[in-house]
């Protein structure tokens, strides 16, 4: 995607479109990404990131369109992983910025990434500010969103953020901008994004926004390096980052499940029934259907989680062992939790998921519900009754 959009008048998105991309290191993208890079012309002709490095030419071309590449003065990296500053190292060959603005912990990635030592870093903190001629550029450091070298930069007589990998979607589009799309579509992609890449943070987010409220700063757009501009209403997705990172639930459960022979899967099922039965929301997710990423976007929300696995070779089968390592990560706060499960001889699964529950800081609630074979009446009447008992904490807890 080559088209030349005008983010302000003078500021050019000069970005990527990843099309056919469909896993972002354990994110399934299945609607693609983009890479956004802007570029400003001013007197001192500056541009924001580049792009990953097997689309390094769809950001030449754009800034073709515009101007020589040779003409830039100067280059901001705000972000150095690698779908951000893939092709800075033959971007800045071809550019021979004066000066390549970064954070401290940037400077130190970017060296270590390039191990560049020749490059004219030019080091910059929060309140930092440079000059472009008409337009001036104000640093913020937002270290773990979601690196040590993450910063945004705000043009104050625009009123635009750009904010680098804060406020994002991975999503594919011919557009630009979010009131040139559906809004629910676009804040369900926006809100993937933070449960996947952003939940650990959510207390240093939490942080950021007061911070930034304390700035003041004037707001017009916020433009991040992944997915839409939020051009109309742009607090509306910073409202959303503050509510997310509260973690504030709802009477909702997910019941995450893998099964060999369907005797698992019936003992999900009937967990559901009893919490259904309390007026709790379920969301039954089946691992041979739903992919981690998803899941973890339901979890974002949910009171509870109950996980169930059939036992294979004296442990979980191998799907749940992913989900349970993909979640662990990502450290969901408030939850509370149950393991369940059937087996043949061993039965394993159920304690090892119940202890996984409790290295999380899950609040478990029994020691989790093994059931032999296929469940008989009894067995599902138990099920049940696990549910009624979720349920039942569910409101206790809220």
């Amino acid at each position: 995607m080559r088209t030349l959009v005008e983010v302000k008048k003078g500021i050019n998105w000069v970005g990527a479109v990843d099309w056919t991309i469909r896993d972002f290191h354990g994110y399934s993208t299945n609607k693609g990404t983009t890479y956004n890079a802007f570029l400003v012309l001013d007197d001192k002709i500056t541009l924001f990131d580049t792009v990953k490095k097997p689309l390094k030419n769809d950001l030449l071309h754009n800034i073709y369109k515009l101007i020589e590449p040779s003409k830039i003065d100067y280059l901001v990296v705000n972000h150095v992983e690698p779908d951000h500053s893939g092709s800075v190292a033959e971007m800045v060959d071809i550019i021979k910025p004066e000066k390549i603005f970064c954070s401290p912990k940037g400077k130190q990635a970017l060296l270590d990434h390039y191990h560049r030592e020749d490059w004219p870093y030019e080091v910059v903190g929060t309140g930092q500010e440079v000059s472009l001629g008409k337009r001036t550029v104000q640093f913020i450091e937002t270290r773990m969103l979601h690196w040590p070298d993450s910063m945004m930069s705000y043009i104050k007589e625009d009123a635009l953020l750009i904010s680098s990998d804060g406020f994002g979607q991975h999503w594919a589009t011919s557009e630009r901008f979010n009131d040139q799309v559906d809004s629910w579509e676009l804040m369900a992609h926006a809100k993937k994004y933070f449960a996947n890449i952003l939940l650990p943070y959510s207390q240093l987010i939490k942080k950021l926004i007061a911070d930034v409220q304390k700035m003041d700063l004037k707001i017009d757009m916020i433009a991040p390096d992944h997915g839409l501009i939020w051009r109309d209403n742009p607090l509306q997705i910073v409202s959303a980052y503050d509510e997310w990172s509260k973690q504030v639930a709802k009477q909702k459960a997910l019941i995450i499940f893998d099964t060999m022979w369907h005797s698992t899967e019936m003992m999900a099922k009937a967990i559901a029934d009893g919490l259904v039965e309390n007026g709790t929301s379920i969301k039954l997710m089946d691992l041979c259907a739903d992919h981690r990423s998803d899941i973890i976007t339901q979890l974002l929300d949910a009171k509870a989680v109950i996980i169930g696995s059939a036992t294979l070779n004296n442990g979980m089968l191998p799907r749940m062992a992913d989900m349970l390592c993909y979640m662990k990560g990502l450290r969901p706060v408030g939850k509370i939790g149950a393991a369940f499960g059937s087996y043949g001889w061993s039965g394993e699964a159920v304690k090892l998921i119940t202890k996984s529950l409790e290295e999380m800081k899950i609040k478990v609630l029994s020691q989790g519900l093994s059931l032999q074979f296929v469940p008989d009446h009894e067995g599902l009447r138990k099920c049940v009754e696990l549910g009624r008992e979720i349920g039942k904490a569910i409101k206790e807890d809220l």
